[in-house]
């Protein structure tokens, strides 16, 4: 199995709901696990109990919910990490909103196993909103800049 289909297969089993994933491939055996954390909620008659598992699509649908629509094309997290908006804390932020930026400039850094990953930029544009705060965790995939 070549280097990146790994890579792209750890990556859409580390995104999905599964719990445990194993794959034969001739000689090579691939095993990957994670903790399923399950939490037991009670409410009251009456109260609405919303599943641990489906937060994240709530909280996603919340936010479109709001009268402000903002668009533009969103800068995601290409890895699981804490997120830096500058190179040091006393370094000035690397882009704030109402910024231009350039494809390729760098936005922020995502810190995954002690490496500092520079996010760049993918578009030209100016930075119409900043959707994470300097030393929050960020999951793959997390929109963390609108570009417009």
């Amino acid at each position: 199995m070549e280097f990146e289909n790994l890579i792209t297969l750890i990556k859409t089993v580390s995104a999905s709901d599964l719990t445990e994933f194993s794959m034969k491939d001739g000689d090579m055996r691939i095993s990957m696990g994670k903790e399923k954390k399950e939490m037991i909620v009670t409410a009251a008659e009456g109260e609405r109990v919303i599943p641990m598992t489906a937060v994240s699509a709530v909280l996603d649908m919340d936010e479109s919910q709001n009268d402000t629509v903002v668009s533009g094309n969103v800068v995601k997290a290409p890895l699981v990490g804490t997120f830096y908006s500058s190179q040091s804390p006393e370094a000035p932020a690397f882009v704030k909103v109402g910024d231009t930026v350039k494809k390729g400039q760098t936005l922020g850094i995502i810190e995954a196993m002690k490496l500092m990953n520079e996010i760049e930029c993918e578009y030209d544009g100016v930075v119409k909103e900043i959707l994470i705060d300097n030393g929050q965790m960020v999951e793959y995939g997390q929109s963390l800049f609108i570009i417009g």
